[in-house]
């Protein structure tokens, strides 16, 4: 991190001692340094804080690498380790709210500019009972990654990708029929539940509410019922399962398969891994849009920082997450530095709404470095979004067998693999 002339002089002259706050600045620690093997990451995050800095000479930033790890969390607290601002998952907060272990900032929201125009579902992520407890600064949320080349090499419309899942059915039919897998789906490393949710989601249901589980009934066997016809009686998902991330993104990567679930950021990393482009995908909407699964992450403060450092953490991640002022030049930073333009992932995540949303909007198609209009159904979407069940990896590890065994056996008995996966996963919530 860049220090200040004047600290830089007292870490130089052996005349001069003491610390940041004998100049009057405030000092706040956070975490979410990407590591040096991210090199322009890294570099952009430094920057920020060496901007920051400069802009802001009242507060010192001390920027730590590494993110909230649940393991060892509660006892960097307790020590006196903990970052005063702290980077989370959306799964995190709700946990951490009711241990109190994180700031209550409700009374210092109103002078964030612009924090009622963040998406609603993503700032009640870090709410409770009325009061909050940190921000959002980026998000997920899935829908239909399908390639625009497997489209057209079967006689498909790659303008005009699935709207719900019978028509997921239909294409992924023609595919296969051309001899390429349809559809992919995961069942292993608890991948295979997180999609189940996400399928779930998409019906209107969900696989957990108000703390039991909530999967065995019509729409789940719905999405069970969906996938034995797919895979059994189309044998559009292939005889090739029990896949997970890595596997799947290969097969589209190689172009051997037409559509998966996904988010907008798998893209990226099949165009960089793959040396493929990004005219031949497409991104859509969740089909039958009836939910989607979301995702995400934001910071919070330690609970032991003073209104000081409160301010001074809050007014950074204002300003290098929440700015609009900010969309434009980083937009411009990452298109001469050769990174894609055009996807609502980072630097132009998708956390906005009304005016601060349509401008963004309007900019990444000016410095656009990816065909925008391959997205834009997904951008178009209306799916509500929520987010994953409480100890999600544990209830994903218990649906991953839900899933392979739909998947795995023609015979299977699906209402007994809900049921079995019901109790299983009350015991858990119960915990």
């Amino acid at each position: 991190m860049k220090k200040s002339a004047g600290l830089l002089v007292c870490l130089l002259t052996a005349a001069c001692s003491g610390s940041a706050q004998d100049t009057g600045k405030v000092v706040i620690s956070i975490n979410g340094q990407p590591p040096q093997t991210q090199a322009f990451e890294r570099k952009i995050f430094d920057e920020d804080v060496a901007e920051f800095e400069r802009t802001h000479p009242d507060i010192d930033v001390q920027p730590h690498e590494g993110f909230m790890d649940p393991k060892t969390f509660s006892a960097k607290l307790a020590g006196g380790q903990l970052e005063d601002v702290f980077y989370v998952y959306f799964t995190d907060p709700a946990q951490l709210i009711a241990r109190k272990q994180a700031a209550d900032i409700t009374e210092y929201t109103k002078d964030i500019p612009h924090y009622q125009e963040v998406r609603q579902e993503l700032r009640d992520v870090f709410s409770a009972n009325g009061k909050v407890y940190g921000v959002p600064t980026a998000n997920y949320s899935m829908g239909l990654l399908y390639s625009r080349k497997v489209f057209q090499e079967a006689g498909l419309d790659p303008d005009q990708p699935p709207r719900t899942w019978d028509e997921v059915r239909e294409k992924a039919k023609r595919i296969k029929e051309n001899g390429k897998v349809g559809f992919a789906e995961y069942s292993k490393s608890n991948q295979g539940g997180w999609h189940f949710t996400t399928w779930m989601k998409s019906t209107g249901g969900d696989v957990t509410k108000d703390g039991k589980a909530d999967f065995n009934n019509a729409n789940g066997r719905k999405v069970l019922d969906t996938l034995h016809r797919m895979r059994w009686e189309d044998n559009s998902m292939g005889d090739k399962q029990l896949l997970e991330l890595a596997d799947v993104q290969t097969m589209m990567g190689a172009g051997q398969l037409g559509m998966y679930l996904a988010a907008p950021d798998n893209v990226p990393t099949i165009v960089n891994q793959f040396k493929g482009n990004y005219a031949d995908y497409g991104l859509a909407g969740i089909p039958d849009g009836k939910g989607t699964l979301i995702g995400g992450e934001g910071y919070m403060i330690n609970p032991k920082a003073d209104q000081k450092k409160i301010k001074a953490g809050l007014t950074w991640l204002q300003w290098k997450y929440l700015n609009p002022d900010r969309i434009e030049p980083n937009l411009k930073r990452y298109q001469e530095q050769g990174q894609p333009i055009g996807l609502p992932v980072p630097p132009a995540a998708d956390i906005w709404t009304g005016d601060v949303r349509a401008k963004q909007e309007e900019l990444k198609a000016k410095y656009a470095t990816v065909p925008t209009q391959n997205f834009q159904k997904y951008m178009d979407s209306t799916a509500k979004g929520s987010i994953e069940p409480p100890n999600a990896q544990q209830v994903y590890a218990i649906l991953d067998s839900v899933m392979q065994g739909v998947l795995t056996n023609k015979d299977a008995d699906r209402d007994q693999l809900l049921e079995d996966a019901e109790a299983k996963v009350n015991a858990v919530l119960v915990k």
